[in-house]
């Protein structure tokens, strides 16, 4: 334990740290959803007043009982509004929440949530260190990648996905099981905020200073901003999907985790992609291909994942995992009538009464503020724990 945190005071910071993050990225993520469909509807101007005024782009909207016309300027308009509405404070709102997590679930409780001895020997401050430097590096090269082929966006989404592949299987041989999908997760979303903070925000910045100098303004900026924008938009699902993957260890349990992970956060980019081309126009009845392929996909992922049948749980089996689940402090957390624990901290488990292999799974490689226990636990404790409290959860 790195900061010292109680188990009480992780939850509290848990609840409140969450609370903020869902709460600032479901405002980012909507804005972003919103302005990519806003650019994908907009259609050429026809009054000639507006054609002449620098409009590139208007879209006719119905929200809330009322009309809206929206306009948008090929650079900038002819002057500038005295308030002017700006998006940001959604993005770094959900970093600094998302990295505050970070600190409180997985540094301050380094070597029981980000370490596996199984997988990588790192102290802690290794640990910690080398998942700090990774959300720096992803930042780093992913701009350096988007800067060396600006204008070449099929090249640059083969080389995007190429390094997220890469950083998926890297994370997953550095860190525990779970700490790698949100490592992976984590990365993606600072090079999103990144792009808003070093480049969208930017490049807004100086399109409003050379308004206010009476200067052209450079239309790279926003050219620039539009790209960052799209390439955010798409990445959104794939970070989802890791920031909620913690609590499903089916999936970061599995030994080819990595690949898995891949898989997932490419079909939440091809689903994706099917919004914005129905957005551009493109009508439903012709992009029923993307919603079969990625049903196709999850099913044939979920199939390759399954758990194998187990065999029935013995008596003796049962009793050991009586004594494991007392000697592991697992009542501590969790309340289980017969065991006579009353923890408050975890899931009820007489009220759960998960399967041995849903346990197994949990045990080994942690979920949500449950610390994994692989390399504290061998496979028979494990085993032996799984088949007591499935074989006793709920029983009175």
């Amino acid at each position: 334990m790195i900061l010292g945190l109680d188990a009480y005071t992780t939850e509290w910071l848990n609840l409140l740290g969450r609370w903020l993050h869902v709460i600032a990225a479901i405002a980012w993520v909507g804005s972003s959803f919103y302005f990519i469909a806003l650019d994908n509807h907009l259609e050429p101007p026809e009054d000639e007043r507006d054609r002449a005024e620098g409009v590139g782009g208007v879209a006719w909207e119905i929200h809330g009982g009322g009309f809206y016309r929206v306009h948008k300027y090929r650079v900038a308009p002819p002057h500038l509004p005295e308030r002017l509405l700006w998006f940001k404070w959604e993005a770094y709102t959900t970093w600094l929440s998302g990295f505050f997590l970070l600190v409180v679930l997985f540094y301050a409780h380094a070597r029981a949530s980000l370490i596996d001895p199984s997988v990588a020997s790192l102290s802690p401050w290794e640990a910690i260190v080398a998942s700090a430097g990774l959300l720096v590096a992803a930042w780093v090269v992913y701009d350096a990648v988007c800067r060396a082929l600006e204008n070449r966006d099929r090249e640059l989404a083969v080389v995007v996905g190429a390094l997220v592949v890469g950083a998926a299987y890297g994370v997953s041989h550095l860190f525990a099981a779970r700490a790698a999908y949100l490592e992976a997760g984590a990365m993606l979303g600072t090079i999103m905020a990144a792009n808003v903070f070093f480049v969208i925000i930017p490049g807004q910045r100086e399109l409003v200073r050379a308004k206010r100098e009476r200067r052209d303004p450079d239309p790279r900026y926003g050219l620039r901003g539009k790209q960052r924008s799209v390439h955010n938009n798409y990445l959104t699902l794939p970070v989802v999907f890791a920031m909620l993957s913690n609590h499903f260890p089916v999936t970061f349990g599995h030994s080819f985790s990595w690949a898995i992970l891949v898989s997932l956060m490419a079909i939440g980019v091809w689903i994706r992609h099917a919004f914005n081309l129905h957005h551009r126009g493109v009508p439903i009845g012709r992009l029923w291909a993307i919603p079969v392929t990625a049903a196709a996909a999850i099913a044939a992922v979920a199939v390759i994942i399954r758990p194998g049948s187990t065999a029935p749980a013995t008596a003796a089996s049962v009793s050991a995992g009586r004594t494991v689940f007392a000697s592991a402090g697992c009542g501590s957390c969790h309340t289980l009538r017969d065991a006579g624990a009353k923890g408050t901290i975890g899931p009820n488990l007489d009220a759960l009464k998960p399967g041995r292999e849903a346990i197994v799974q949990q045990v080994t490689n942690g979920g949500g503020a449950m610390p994994a226990f692989r390399g504290t636990l061998s496979e028979q404790q494990i085993a032996a724990v799984a088949a007591y409290v499935a074989a006793v959860a709920g029983r009175r």
